[in-house]
């Protein structure tokens, strides 16, 4: 399903979209019509498009939209709602902006996924607490990377310290405390929901690539899938069947799922 404000989306709609490349999106996984972090799914809308646009989107109206693009599934899916405006155009962003709400539907990913192999490569995204459509750098960072016979990429800043992965949050586990990079990065909804619900320690910090050998496990964290191992980075070997993974992903499994 493609549908903007309710209605198709037509060919001039989506080419707006192609050709402008101005938004922001978030992702969400739907399974019995019910959403884990919905609310912070609806935060971040409202809080991109104030910066985007500097307008809120009607939050009940994001829900019935996203309602309806899931209403005869019956098996999970992948809801995208994008938030963009397709009558602004390249020779006047600055115009007035009513952005739309553009609703895709796919199938959800498995939550069992392999362990990633990753490397790490110097990377600053534009505003990096929004999650805009601006993807090209790093999908041809992934796609550079893959290449080379990784799965993906992690981002690192001009310090060197890690701040988050391509598409996806990341965290490791030092055999004492969850840690979080402290470095600018999407602050992702299924981290947010971990941070809240972990049992064990937990802190934020700067997190260099020279400290890698002294963490026992890695970890992405996405919407789509979870909690999902990292084997290695850039080398550096983590055990993708620490326990410390399985805990994470019971915790995250226990989180409230809000209804649509």
């Amino acid at each position: 399903m493609t549908e903007l404000n309710g209605e198709p989306a037509g060919i001039r709609e989506l080419t707006a979209l192609a050709m402008t490349n101005y938004g922001h999106f978030t992702t969400m996984r739907v399974e019995d019509g019910r959403v884990r972090g919905l609310s912070l799914h609806l935060d971040r809308l409202v809080r991109d498009c104030g910066v985007l646009f500097g307008t809120a989107p009607d939050r009940d109206r994001i829900r019935e939209l996203a309602r309806r693009a899931v209403t005869d599934a019956t098996e999970p899916r992948t809801v995208r709602v994008t938030v963009y405006d397709p009558d602004l155009g390249l020779e006047r962003p600055g115009a007035e902006a009513r952005p739309g709400i553009l609703v895709t539907t796919r199938p959800a990913a498995s939550p069992s996924l392999p362990p990633l192999s990753v490397r790490t490569v110097a990377h600053h995204r534009d505003l990096p607490e929004v999650k805009h459509v601006g993807l090209f750098g790093l999908l041809r960072l992934r796609r550079l990377a893959q290449l080379d016979g990784y799965d993906d990429v992690l981002l690192t800043d001009d310090r060197g310290a890690v701040s988050e992965g391509a598409t996806w949050n990341v965290g490791f586990f030092d055999g004492h405390r969850l840690l979080w990079p402290e470095a600018g990065c999407l602050p992702g909804v299924t981290r947010e929901l971990l941070r809240r619900g972990h049992a064990g320690p937990q802190h934020t910090e700067p997190i260099g690539r020279d400290r890698f050998g002294e963490l026992e496990a890695a970890f992405a964290l996405n919407a789509g899938v979870g909690v999902r191992a990292i084997r290695s980075i850039d080398g550096v070997e983590f055990d993708p069947g620490h326990p410390v993974l399985d805990v994470l992903r019971e915790e995250y499994a226990a989180t409230d799922a809000e209804p649509l």
